[in-house]
């Protein structure tokens, strides 16, 4: 185990010496001294050199100094603006992929980061109780998301859960997914990507794909189409521009929260009403108030027309009778936050990887054409996109790469032991590294830095998945996210529709593109690509 920690040296000083009587003036002290008496006073200069000695010695397997009073603390200041793969470095450093870091001796706080898959086994499945989320994560995010699904803990968390558990796995929410997610396929990003491609205009692939997953998820969750692909210049009509630009602002400011070394800095912001802080009160009233109208609307349809449930997730959620008008705002703002951001962060990331693999891209065209032979005109079925193994398998090892949520960190409600002996304090926060964990040659071997979709294929080339402490991109244990399934309906189904028709090449220059960390991982710059058509 490797340990960030504050290196406060003991000093001492001392400012008289012991005199025996028999030393003249005029002769040095020193001299004089007996040799117990010289190691006396040696004793606390011995003692500040061996615990540096020390010091470095155990900072040089992670590479990274303990400073007096201070300790690790300059490295994290330093490399917060890419803390995911500074932190990977680090942690690829330590013999068994876990550093601690304590700070509360500067009134800040303490905590494991982990890239081991048996700590993330333990944390996230096996002492799940001890690790929820915690008051810290829950408050920091709060005024976003409230007290929904992905910020409650406990019995509040675990009803939410129930519930969202059944709709989720009812055929006609899937259906009504595949169809929803089809329509904007094949009525509005095809379209946008063929006159983008006959015209010869570059296209910003991650707006694009943000768009497009707002649209769809709205409709899931409320049943509402904000017609965001509609038109490529989008005027934003009805607030809708606002609503996105107050998320995306919003999810910023959260995550700068928990980047911040001094945790107390944003509330006495927000008590000011100063700096980001402000922009977060304006975000969150919009973000309310977009979320709100639909939820009133919607409650004045159903009394009024006396509707029977409709399938999506406001209308089961609002037939059960047992959320107020608060309640199903968290609801909504938790899956739109979790439906918009993720798949179009996993999809941006896997465009751009593939721009660079016409190999792999070769063959899921190949496999798409074969499923398309079954299949008749417009978007994909169900079972057709279940059939794309190897389509499957690409999205996911790129995934690996480029985790759409790279960290995730709980809170010890108790002090514990991890499982590779790291001490955890009561209090401490708990990370893991989904994007370090890819990195690690321990566990995908050599080529773990290379996109190879065949790592997730059998011998009869089946997708074979692997277990979730391995592989976290979709969390673990009981918070497994729900919609894993659907996601993967979804992005399978905007790939194939794309690749049957259209080559997309990055035009972003040869350099990798800036990692964002937000609430997900995402492209600095955004991702402007070339669009070709198959046909030409």
């Amino acid at each position: 185990m490797q340990q960030l920690y504050l290196g406060i040296f003991p000093f001492c000083c001392t400012n008289s010496l012991l005199q025996f009587g028999l030393v003249k003036p005029e002769i040095p002290i020193a001299m004089e001294l007996p040799l117990t008496s010289a190691l006396l006073l040696l004793l606390p200069l011995l003692c500040f050199l061996w615990l540096r000695r020390d010091t470095r010695r155990q900072s040089r397997s992670d590479g990274l100094k303990a400073y007096p009073i201070i300790g690790t603390l300059p490295h994290f200041v330093k490399n917060q603006h890419r803390l995911i793969e500074w932190s990977a470095g680090v942690l690829a450093r330590c013999p068994t992929y876990t550093m601690t870091f304590n700070f509360r001796g500067l009134g800040l706080g303490a905590g494991v980061m982990t890239a081991n898959p048996a700590n993330v086994e333990h944390v996230a499945k096996a002492n799940f109780q001890n690790y929820p989320k915690g008051e810290f994560v829950v408050s920091v995010i709060e005024d976003l998301l409230g007290h929904g699904i992905f910020n409650s803990d406990g019995d509040q968390w675990l009803r939410q859960r129930k519930a969202a558990s059944y709709e989720f796995n009812t055929r006609s929410l899937r259906n009504f997914v595949v169809s929803a997610v089809g329509s904007e396929v094949v009525d509005r990003l095809l379209p946008l990507l063929e006159r983008a491609g006959r015209d010869g205009r570059t296209v910003d692939v991650q707006d694009v794909l943000e768009r497009f997953a707002f649209d769809t998820i709205c409709c899931v969750v409320f049943d509402e189409d904000p017609a965001c692909l509609a038109e490529e210049e989008w005027p934003g009509a009805d607030g809708r521009a606002e609503f996105m630009r107050a998320l995306t602002d919003a999810q910023n400011i959260v995550m700068a929260r928990f980047m911040s070394p001094v945790k107390w800095a944003w509330r006495l912001q927000r008590l000011l009403n100063v700096g980001p802080e402000r922009r977060m009160r304006d975000a969150v009233a919009t973000i309310h108030g977009y979320i709100d109208r639909a939820v009133r609307e919607r409650g004045e349809r159903g009394a009024a027309a006396g509707l029977a449930r409709k399938d999506d997730f406001l209308s089961r959620f609002a037939s059960s009778g047992e959320h107020s008008d608060e309640g199903l705002r968290d609801v909504v703002t938790n899956f739109i936050v979790a439906g918009r951001d993720t798949t179009s962060s996993a999809l941006s990331w896997f465009f751009w990887v593939l721009s660079g693999r016409p190999d792999v891209e070769d063959k899921i065209v190949r496999e798409v054409r074969a499923a398309r032979a079954s299949s008749g005109e417009g978007s994909f079925g169900y079972e057709e996109l279940r059939s794309m193994q190897y389509l499957q398998a690409a999205i996911t090892e790129s995934m690996r790469l480029y985790p759409p949520v790279a960290m995730d960190t709980h809170c010890c409600q108790r002090e514990d032991v991890l499982p590779d002996g790291t001490l955890v304090g009561k209090g401490w926060q708990v990370t893991y590294s989904a994007y370090a964990m890819a990195r690690l040659e321990e566990l995908w071997g050599a080529d773990c830095a290379e996109f190879r979709p065949e790592r997730w294929l059998d011998e009869e080339g089946a997708f074979r998945p692997e277990s979730t402490s391995k592989y976290p991109v979709f969390h673990a244990g009981p918070r497994m996210c729900l919609g894993k399934e659907m996601a993967y309906i979804q992005m399978k189904s905007i790939v194939a529709g794309v690749l049957e028709r259209f080559s997309l090449r990055h035009v972003g220059g040869e350099g990798h593109p800036r990692l964002v960390m937000s609430l997900t991982l995402r492209m600095g710059g955004g991702l402007p690509m070339q669009v070709k058509s198959r046909g030409s």
